[in-house]
């Protein structure tokens, strides 16, 4: 078979760009015919040729048998439309990736997605749970927690035209829905060339936007009439499977709650925090078994046009990835807040404090009972943007949402882009030539995160929540069980928005889960590594210490996990008839896991610690008990119309109504 862009469709993709009929500026992008590609279709035959045998630059050894390279998704007049996959066998196994079909072979294997959209599925390669890793300072290890020592594991660029995978200028995926059928039609292609994987039980894993991936893929492969693999299990981690504001916005008390040094452990912005919250309608109240679905939630937007409010409407990845965040964050704040810029003060460190007593002033003056203009509820922005503001060491400069006590300014920068862009590598990658390999994919949808088309990314598809109870069924029947997992230490997507969205599905016949998630689980060492849930098919599992990209920040309970909950059927955390295997842990039964007291700080490494003195500790657990207990949560409501599923299309409405009135 061959793929390379034949001269008519380079004909009309030029045609195309010429008048007006693509997106300008869009890359136009086909793979590589490297030496040995087999002629015909796809078959045993090319395992010889996307087996990797030449030596990777800079990469010590030994590996395991790999294989990579570019296969088309065989969508319809878009040949050059291909996804790049690198595998590797278990580690310790030979031939197992090119075992014959056998209908007999149990043996799991694994596929990784990374999120974005638009990341490139190396990234987890090459910094979180594959073979090899590197370093800031540019070299290489081996990963001794690399998820290919359980199982042959493959990392994927997609969707198309992501890292090494390619697409013509109008080949872009239009939705979710496009996605998930490429996708099939990838899988269609592999398992003809590795035909023991289309029987053997596949494990689809991922994060972050991968949790709105995963399930429009599920979904397509449970109304496929001959789908393509045997899927036995999805593993989604801090994942995007509710609206931006379940998922980003509402859990902003839970956050503050697990580190307070965000705020200081300053009790009046705690309490305003809280009170916003409350307006927003995030203060949802999660029962056991839940008796109803969450009322409509009030997602309001900035009403305020200034430079600070319309900011709010980026991603926030993008956002705290600016050149400089806090210059950026002090100016604009000032500007709405009619402050003198903080980066203009000889006196930095006393004028903050000044300026943030004068913002608690501001709070004060402000009629109770209304939604702060300038942020509306962008709770998870107005957090960061305080914490860089205010709050030392994060008043450095730089603030990772994906992980809150990392407050290094820069961060040290894994970056393995060099080595996929070497010649050398490449070819012994058999990676397209047309491109270069990059991290982050801007334009997934065909669009720069146009916004009048869908959420913030431009996607236009409904968010997986509202489809979930759905997919579960259909997930039950098909015997095919769910595992959401978090980092505690993740601001991006806190695990109270998960929590939320497992409670507000159908599963079994039950809504949500019967029980609190209240077991704590631990590694091999013994130690105590977060907390288990499982009931009716779904699992939900807390890292402790852990970010947003769990495997980087815990690779070794991250291992464990993959070991005992997702490929093996550990029973603890199980709800069995009136008890829960492991037991229940009162303190671990609170809608806060505590996190660490330490936050790192330091140009390019962690030069030093910040650490919060006993006595404000325990004074600030004095005060959250107390607010905890008198704080009264939002009902949920059988009889509500509107339920949290529509929160979505209520948030694009309204940024559609905002962008179209500027």
């Amino acid at each position: 078979m061959r793929y390379t862009l034949t001269l008519p469709l380079l004909t009309a993709a030029l045609c195309g760009l010429a008048l007006g009929q693509s997106s300008p500026g869009l890359p136009n992008t086909f793979p590589h015919e490297w030496p040995g590609q087999p002629n015909g279709s796809f078959s045993p035959a090319w395992q010889k040729y996307f087996e990797v045998t030449e030596k990777l630059p800079n990469i010590p050894g030994p590996l395991p048998r790999m294989f990579a390279g570019n296969i088309p998704v065989n969508r319809q007049g878009h040949p050059n439309d291909t996804l790049f996959f690198w595998a590797f066998e278990k580690q310790g196994a030979n031939g197992t990736l090119t075992a014959p079909a056998d209908a007999n072979n149990t043996d799991p294997w694994i596929i990784w997605l990374q999120g974005g959209p638009g990341s490139s599925g190396m990234i987890a390669l090459t910094t979180e749970n594959g073979p090899i890793h590197v370093l800031a300072n540019g070299t290489w290890v081996l990963n001794n927690f690399s998820w290919n020592h359980l199982a042959d594991t493959i990392w994927i660029d997609q969707p198309v035209g992501t890292g090494f995978s390619t697409a013509d200028s109008t080949g872009y995926i239009a939705d979710e829905d496009q996605m998930g059928e490429d996708l099939l039609g990838f899988l269609s292609n592999l398992v003809q060339v590795f035909p023991s994987l289309a029987t053997r039980p596949l494990f689809l894993t991922g994060e972050s936007y991968a949790g709105t991936y995963i399930p429009y893929i599920t979904k397509h492969l449970f109304q496929a009439q001959n789908p393509p693999v045997k899927l036995r299990k999805i593993a989604i981690g801090d994942g995007s499977v509710g609206s931006q504001t379940v998922i980003e916005h509402l859990p902003m008390v839970n956050v503050l709650e697990t580190y307070p040094a965000l705020i200081g452990y300053d009790q009046d912005v705690f309490n305003y925090f809280r009170e916003q919250s409350h307006l927003c309608g995030f203060d949802l109240n999660l029962t056991y078994p839940e008796d109803g679905h969450f009322p409509s939630i009030n997602a309001a937007r900035p009403t305020s046009q200034s430079a600070l409010s319309q900011s709010l409407f980026q991603p926030t990845e993008e956002r705290t990835r600016s050149r400089s965040l806090r210059k950026a964050v002090a100016e604009k704040f000032a500007n709405a807040h009619k402050k003198r810029s903080l980066n203009k003060r000889a006196e930095f460190f006393e004028r903050r404090e000044e300026s943030r007593m004068a913002w608690k002033r501001d709070l004060s003056g402000r009629a109770n009972g209304t939604i702060d203009p300038f942020y509306g509820c962008q709770l998870l922005d107005e957090v960061i943007d305080y914490a860089v503001n205010f709050t030392f060491p994060w008043s450095n400069g730089d603030f990772d949402v994906y992980d809150i006590p990392d407050a290094t300014s820069p961060e040290p920068f894994l970056n393995a882009s060099s080595f996929f862009n070497d010649n050398r590598t490449r070819a012994a990658l058999h990676a397209p030539t047309s491109k270069d390999w990059v991290r982050n994919f801007n334009y997934p949808f065909g669009n720069t995160h146009d916004r009048t088309k869908g959420n913030q990314f431009g996607d236009p598809s409904v968010e997986p929540m509202a489809f979930l109870s759905d997919l579960a069924t259909n997930a039950s029947a098909a015997n095919v069980s769910f595992v959401f997992y978090s980092g505690n230490d993740d601001l991006l997507v806190q695990h109270r928005g998960t929590e939320v969205v497992i409670q507000n599905t159908t599963f079994g016949g039950v809504q949500g889960f019967s029980r609190k998630p209240s077991t704590p689980w631990f590694d091999d060492a013994g130690e105590f590594a977060g907390i288990v849930h499982q009931e009716r098919g779904i699992a939900y599992v807390l890292f402790n210490g852990a970010g947003h990209l769990v495997p980087e920040w815990k690779p070794a309970q991250a291992l464990v996990f993959l070991r005992e909950f997702v490929l093996g059927s550990n029973l603890n955390g199980t709800v069995s008839g009136t008890i829960v295997v492991g037991g229940e842990n009162a303190t671990l039964a609170n809608d806060f896991l505590p996190g660490g007291d330490e936050i790192f700080y330091g140009s390019g490494a962690t030069q030093g610690t910040s650490t919060i003195p006993a006595a404000t500790q325990a004074a600030w657990n004095s005060f959250i008990a107390t607010a905890t207990a008198t704080h009264p949560p939002l009902p949920t409501n059988g009889a509500s119309k509107v339920t949290i599923e529509s929160i979505f299309s209520m948030a694009v409405v309204a940024v559609i109504a905002i962008m179209m009135s500027v």
